[in-house]
This record gives C-alpha cells, sequence and structure tokens, in this order.
C-alpha cells in the first residue's frame, strides 16, 4: 500500500513499537521515503530495535520533534533492513536531514528498519 498522504513529506513521526505486555511504546523519529515503504535508522541496542526484532507490527502518525501527533495513526509493519540494504536506508535519510550527515550520527550499532503496509485504523 502507498505511504498515507498525511505522512508523506512530513519532517517527523511517531513510530509506536509494542512491548511483550502489549504496551505501545511511541518515539518521534526521522525517516526517509522511497517507493511506498519508510526507513528509519535507530541502534542495535536500543529498545525500540529489540520491540522490533519481537513484534514487526508498528504504529506510525505525524507528529513534532517532541512526539506529539498531529494526525492520524496507522498500522503498518517494520522489518530490520540486512547491511546490504543499510546504504540506501542511509542515503535516503541524510538527503532529508542535513544533520544526519554529521559524523556525530554515525555508530557502528546503527542499524535500518525498513516500514510498509499503511493500514488506517478505524
Amino acid at each position: 500500500m502507498p505511504i498515507p498522504s498525511e505522512i508523506q513529506g512530513q519532517k517527523y513521526i511517531s513510530l509506536s513499537t509494542f512491548r511483550k505486555s502489549g504496551a505501545a511504546v511511541p518515539t518521534p523519529v526521522w525517516f526517509g521515503e522511497q517507493d511506498d515503504k519508510l526507513y528509519v535508522m535507530t541502534r542495535s541496542d536500543s529498545g525500540k530495535y529489540k520491540r522490533i526484532r519481537n513484534n514487526s507490527q508498528v504504529r506510525i502518525a505525524p507528529c513534532t520533534i517532541r512526539g506529539k501527533i498531529t494526525g492520524p495513526d496507522f498500522a503498518a509493519t517494520a522489518r530490520i533492513l540486512p547491511p546490504e540494504n543499510w546504504p540506501h536506508a542511509r542515503a535516503l535519510i541524510q538527503k532529508k536531514y542535513w544533520l544526519a550527515r554529521i559524523p556525530f550520527f554515525w555508530s557502528k550499532k546503527n542499524v535500518y528498519v525498513e516500514i510498509e503496509a499503511f493500514r488506517s485504523q478505524p
């Protein structure tokens, strides 16, 4: 399914991942977008990464830098990309956010996540 128009072109999205208990954990993130998919960078030692590894079902919504939701949310599926796909995801994020080009944001623990199959919630 295509990226919802409410998400396209936004600066930030709230990415909600789910604990084993089912509790949602929303996090505002930068993202790149291409071919009906979103790309997010995170660290392999983050809670977000571990929750996606355990449960690929996520929710996304447009938000402010502080995470205040500014529009409707959508159910989606996330997958951790294999290392050979990281350069493409990194390039999309760096193209959108100049700050992501600064080496300060580079880490050997960075991994990339692909998000797709968006469905609106009733």
